[in-house]
């Protein structure tokens, strides 16, 4: 075999199918990749592999698992690299760390995502200092209002209101029932106008239809009148 025309993966795989155990012609094509490095010490050496840590560490995912998987605890010399990351910080602190991490929360700080994340997975609450960060996002501030706050987010209603999506999720979750403010934004989609008049209004939306009628799928179910009307008195 060339050893010199064969990938970390190819390698990698060898060792595994093949030879079933540790492959030492192949170590140090394998250790050129963070990814096969880590797959090789979980999977073929069941441990650490000191040998190969300086190139695993260059990766902030494959340094997150090496430290999950392999070391099974922290691993001091590739958090500097794991900070690069947010989502491999939260992912750090919730699965070695077990616990916040404040080293990593300037990081995790930065992204709406895995701020909301790490309040629920990691604080288990209102993260406060995250929350401006977390309502750049309309995605990730319903999310924070239905699995942090558990009920209306005053502060993230106008955030919210920018999608079609989660206007409609908010209204049906925490308003039960219409959300003025919101509805110029929520039927600018026919699929959201179509199921806020469905479950929300319960009944035809005349100031929605044009939108509702441009798309030929959802014109159909509401021209069906198909809606949960509620029964007479």
């Amino acid at each position: 075999m060339d050893l010199e025309k064969i990938t970390p993966e190819f390698a990698y795989k060898y060792a595994l199918d093949v030879v079933k155990g540790r492959w030492p012609e192949g170590e140090e094509i394998i250790k050129t990749s963070p990814q096969w490095a880590y797959l090789y010490a979980l999977n073929i050496i069941d441990g650490r592999w000191p040998e190969a840590e300086a190139i695993i560490k260059t990766d902030s995912y494959w340094a997150y698992q090496y430290a999950c998987d392999v070391i099974g605890g922290r691993w001091s010399e590739a958090e500097a690299i794991i900070l690069s990351n947010p989502n491999h910080t939260c992912c750090y602190a919730y699965g070695v760390i077990k616990g916040r991490w404040p080293e990593g929360e300037t990081t995790i700080i930065t992204s709406p995502e895995w701020a909301y994340r790490y309040a629920r997975d990691v604080i288990g609450g209102r993260w406060f200092e995250a929350e401006a960060t977390i309502l750049i996002s309309p995605t990730w501030s319903y999310m924070y209002s239905y699995y942090i706050i558990k009920g209306r987010w005053s502060e993230g209603e106008a955030t919210i209101m920018t999608s079609p999506e989660w206007a409609y999720q908010y209204a049906l979750s925490f308003i039960k029932g219409r959300w003025p403010e919101a509805e110029a934004t929520i039927m600018t989609s026919p699929e959201w106008a179509f199921w806020y008049s469905y479950n929300i209004i319960e009944g035809r939306w005349p100031e929605a239809e044009t939108i509702i009628n441009s798309d030929s799928e959802w014109a159909s179910l509401y021209k069906k009148g198909s809606f949960r009307h509620k029964p007479e008195a």
